[in-house]
């Protein structure tokens, strides 16, 4: 790859979100916006490559980009005015402000939280809401996309059409939240980012466990908020709980492929600096205690256990007890459930899964049937252990995980 087009690549990475976002709100329009800022991108692989790499790539690209989106504008002004646009609250720039000393304007950071605050809004759906991200936040091609929603790219596109279309037609304004409003929307920002991160950290189906791809996007996003809004505590944790997660991920997976819990895994192979970043980022969010701060600092209390037998789980149980509080969901009582039970009391954790099996939410979870089946196991019974397992296989696409299974399921058979 030549310098120029590692260049864009890595522009394409850090700068995809700053750019269109300044770019939309110069237009007013998603596709327009869109098609100019491909357009930047694509004569920054002649421009650099004969005159070297700006020494900002993100303004040379905001830019040529908004150029261009004035140029077009100007050719289709009668057209686009029968078309919805977006709301924005302040006046169109002219051609002036597109000077590249505008852009050490420090409201720019806004321009981002402006477009993640919109591609979050209530009024869309959370399935619109992560794929609108996706693309228009992190750069995604509409294919990428429908492959993480497992669906066909003419329906994610269309899926993607309609969410823009609601947001032009609702006059769902392109602005950063304000103070009233900003909680709830970063409720919704959040709730997108940890969906996504989740989704990438066990692939729901295919031959590999992660996905690399949604993992490193929703760590992007995490980042991204902690920059735009450092002083709230629920993006803080959510950050923390992201970095000290994923720090473990180069030990999910043994040589051969094959799952490793994290009773077996080879904890020199965790990132410990990123151990050492999240638990700093603990620090900063506590003592509030919202659902991602709670849940950074269980995962900080297994990164910082040197060994699976040093592991603090009466602090474990201790901090799932205060998750319930805030945050009562059938996940959190399962999670709480599986730490009673590593911790040494088998048959209370299954008396606490009991009544989960009754729950909708759970109803195709298989980690619920695959959590009963290691606690019957442990209890020695075996018959029920196999049935649980079974359960838990027939709600379980992702190949890695079935072949664990399958190999519990040989053991107790054996």
């Amino acid at each position: 790859m030549t310098t120029a087009a590692a260049a864009v690549e890595q522009a394409h990475r850090r700068e995809w979100a700053f750019v269109l976002a300044a770019t939309v709100r110069l237009v007013r329009d998603f596709d327009l916006a869109e098609e100019c800022v491909q357009d930047a991108y694509a004569t920054a692989l002649t421009a650099w490559a004969a005159d070297g790499v700006p020494a900002r790539p993100g303004a040379w690209l905001t830019t040529v980009a908004r150029r261009r989106g004035l140029d077009l504008m100007r050719r289709d002004t009668t057209f686009r005015r029968s078309l919805p646009e977006l709301v924005v609250d302040e006046p169109v720039p002219d051609t002036a402000d597109l000077a590249l000393a505008a852009w050490d304007d420090p409201v720019i950071p806004d321009d981002r939280l402006r477009l993640i605050s919109t591609c979050c809004h209530p009024a869309l759906s959370p399935q619109a809401q992560v794929a609108l991200t996706l693309r228009l936040v992190c750069g995604v091609t509409t294919a990428e996309v429908a492959r993480a929603f497992l669906v066909s790219e003419p329906t994610m596109a269309a899926r993607i059409t309609r969410a823009k279309k609601k947001i032009a037609v609702a006059g769902i304004p392109y602005r950063v939240p304000s103070i009233r409003e900003l909680p709830q929307r970063l409720d919704a920002i959040c709730a997108v980012i940890h969906l996504l991160f989740t989704t990438g950290h066990t692939a729901p189906a295919g031959d590999d466990l992660v996905r690399a791809d949604l993992v490193d996007r929703a760590l992007q996003l995490a980042r991204m908020m902690h920059a735009l809004v450092p002083g709230d505590p629920s993006v803080t944790g959510l950050l923390a709980l992201i970095v000290l997660t994923d720090a473990r991920r180069a030990a999910r997976v043994d040589a051969a492929g094959e799952l490793c819990t994290l009773e077996h895994q080879d904890r020199t192979r965790w990132d410990h600096a990123a151990i050492t970043e999240g638990i700093s980022l603990v620090k900063q969010a506590l003592p509030h205690t919202d659902r991602y701060t709670l849940q950074a600092a269980i995962a900080a209390v297994h990164d910082e256990a040197p060994s699976w037998a040093d592991t603090d789980w009466p602090e474990i149980i201790g901090l799932y007890r205060l998750l319930l509080r805030v945050w009562p969901s059938p996940v959190a009582r399962l999670n709480h459930a599986v730490a009673v039970g590593l911790a040494g009391d088998p048959a209370r954790a299954l008396e606490l899964l009991r009544p989960l099996g009754a729950e909708p939410a759970l109803a195709t979870y298989g980690y619920l049937h695959a959590a009963r089946a290691a606690f019957l196991a442990e209890l020695g019974r075996v018959e029920e252990a196999v049935a649980a397992y079974e359960a838990a296989l027939l709600l379980t696409d992702n190949a890695v995980e079935r072949a664990h299974l399958r190999g519990k399921l040989t053991a107790l058979s054996g």
